[in-house]
Formats: C-alpha cells, sequence, structure tokens
C-alpha cells in the first residue's frame, strides 16, 4: 500500500503514480517537452476591456515575471518599477518590451510614492518573500495603493489587522489558480454538509513544488483543514514536503521540463481497519494559471476600487462567484 513516509535514499519508480495499482491506474501528467506547450500568448484570457497600471512586485522572481508576462497580454499597462528585498542591487528586467528597474527595501516607500503620484489608480500584486508579507503589505496601506497578495506566509493575523486599520482595498489568497480555488471551495463545502463523514480515518499528504518554496504548500493546509471538519486527524507537521529535485522526478513523477516550476498535491485516507482507501490529487505544471488568475484578481479588485465598494477585503473565492463580468 502506497506509503508518504519520508522517501527513502533508493526511490521505486514513482509510487505517486501508483503504477500497478488497482488495475494499473496512472496519474493525469503534465503535458511533455514533445508536445507543444501552451504560452502565456496562446493560452490567457482575451485582452482586458480596460486597462489600469499594474505594479508586480517581485520581478527578480520567476512567479512575478509569469504575472507581468500576463498582464501585459491582457492589456493592462505594467509599471516599469519593482522592489527586491537586496539593497544596491543594480538591476533591470525586460518584460514584455518594458524595462522594469529594480530597487532595494530603503528606496520602497519613496519609489513607490513617486509611482503613485503618476499614476494615482495604480494596482500593486506582490509576489515577494513569506518574510516580507507584513512590511510590503504595511507599506501599501500607508500609502494607501490596492494590493494584491500572492506572496504566501507571514502574519496572517497581522495582514488582515493592518488592512482594516487603514481602510485600504487587498485581495488575500494563498491560492491564486481558480480552478484550485474552486476545488478548495467543494470541499469546504462538503466539510460543512458532512461534518465526521470520515471520522476515524488516517490522512498522509504529500506535496511537491520547486526548492525556491520556502514554506508549506497553503493549498495542502487548507485541503487538511476541510478533512478535519470531515473527522479526519492529521498533524501539519506530518506533511511530506518534498524539495528535492531527484525525488521529484523519480519519486513524484514531475517532468523534468517543470521541476523549477510546480505544484504537486496528493492526499490519502485510509479506514480504520484499512478496508477502505481514498485519495484526492492535483496536480498543476508551470506557472500560467496562478499568473492568469492574479491578473484576473487585480482586474476584479479594481472594478471594486473604482465603484467605491464598501467591502475592502476580497479573496479568490469573490473572484469566482463574481464570474467573468468582473474580470474582463
Amino acid at each position: 500500500m502506497l506509503s508518504l513516509r519520508a522517501p527513502p535514499r533508493t526511490f521505486s519508480p514513482a509510487p505517486w503514480r501508483r503504477r500497478g495499482r488497482h488495475g494499473g491506474f496512472t496519474a493525469p501528467r503534465c503535458a511533455s517537452a514533445a508536445a507543444p506547450a501552451a504560452t502565456l500568448e496562446t493560452a490567457s484570457s482575451p485582452p482586458a476591456s480596460l486597462s489600469f497600471p499594474i505594479l508586480v512586485n517581485g520581478c527578480t522572481g520567476k512567479m512575478g515575471v509569469s504575472v507581468a508576462e500576463a498582464a501585459t497580454s491582457r492589456g493592462l499597462h505594467l509599471v516599469p518599477v519593482s522592489f527586491s528585498s537586496r539593497e544596491n542591487l543594480d538591476k533591470t528586467v525586460q518584460i514584455g518590451g518594458t524595462d522594469i528597474e529594480i530597487y532595494g527595501p530603503s528606496a520602497r516607500e519613496a519609489v513607490l510614492s513617486s509611482v503613485i503620484d503618476e499614476f494615482p489608480d495604480v494596482m500593486v500584486v506582490d509576489y515577494t518573500a513569506p518574510d516580507s508579507v507584513n512590511s510590503n503589505a504595511e507599506l501599501y496601506c500607508n500609502l494607501g495603493v490596492p494590493f494584491v497578495m500572492g506572496t504566501t506566509g507571514g502574519n496572517k493575523q497581522l495582514l488582515y489587522k493592518a488592512v482594516q486599520d487603514s481602510n485600504n482595498y487587498a485581495l488575500i489568497s494563498p491560492q491564486m489558480g481558480k480552478q484550485v480555488v474552486a476545488l478548495l471551495a467543494a470541499m469546504e463545502t462538503i466539510a460543512e454538509r458532512f461534518p465526521g463523514a470520515y471520522s476515524g480515518y488516517r490522512l498522509e499528504v504529500l506535496e511537491s513544488h520547486q526548492a525556491g518554496k520556502l514554506d508549506t504548500s497553503g493549498t495542502a493546509k487548507a485541503m487538511i483543514t476541510c478533512f478535519e471538519k470531515l473527522g479526519v486527524s492529521c498533524d501539519m507537521d506530518r506533511i511530506v514536503k518534498i524539495r528535492d529535485p531527484e525525488q521529484q522526478l523519480h519519486m513524484v513523477g514531475v517532468p523534468e521540463e517543470h521541476i523549477e516550476g510546480h505544484a504537486f498535491h496528493l492526499y490519502h485516507l485510509t479506514s480504520p481497519d484499512d478496508s477502505v482507501s481514498l485519495e484526492f490529487q492535483h496536480n498543476v505544471c508551470g506557472r500560467s494559471i496562478y499568473a492568469e488568475g492574479s491578473v484576473d484578481a487585480a482586474v476584479f479588485l479594481y472594478k471594486k476600487v473604482q465603484s467605491m465598494d464598501p467591502k475592502r477585503i476580497y479573496n479568490m473565492i469573490d473572484v469566482l462567484e463574481a464570474g467573468d463580468g468582473e474580470v474582463d
């Protein structure tokens, strides 16, 4: 039977794919390099019917670059500024024909103030680092700039308090992929309607992300919360977190071309007498699902700001419930 305990030094052939188990079921795989891969230009949503300035904080990282590219392809005005946690970083990143100048922490407030003076309706999308979440949010709130927080980590209570105290607009979500958010919402509905349905079942969780993701998957934590409402006991500290490329290739089955950008999750439930097992799995290759979702979130929040909506804090469920009319 599949075990999600810490992987041994010698790997078996991709147990995540459960080769040979239950009739040889094979988990869905991402497209390989041999097949034409969809790019942001071919897979993105149609150009937005409105345009506004958007500042992507985190253009020194791959996720930030992906969001900036998605914003450009949607017809939004990419502000040529981003920030880094490192000082004296004399660097310019070119995205979609725009040269993005990178500034260090000491210049953040002055530079962002200048951006707001030039672009009063600017929106910020944040994909930086977990230890920067609260300081960045405090800066956005102090300056009154609406923001989408895609970075996971930080102190969530302080994050929400900063927004509430400043009466600023913000959309905060640990998961920006709308389709994955819809799955989470479905799980929450099941948990609310059928509490204790899996009482006594054991839950093992395995998540694999690129080595650069330092924290444990927020999506995995949210799914575990749903399972706990269903009566399952799980210690968050026992989540198997895989960041080693060799394990990801040979144990998890991540395509080699997506080792540096993927999100694979597996949840395995076992009944008390071991007679029943259930598995839930969702795998993402690449970053386009998050980049497109982040741009949708920015468009949604921009419309809320322009309409002076009394609600100030949103999440991706709000974006889903609004439908396409609020993100086009």
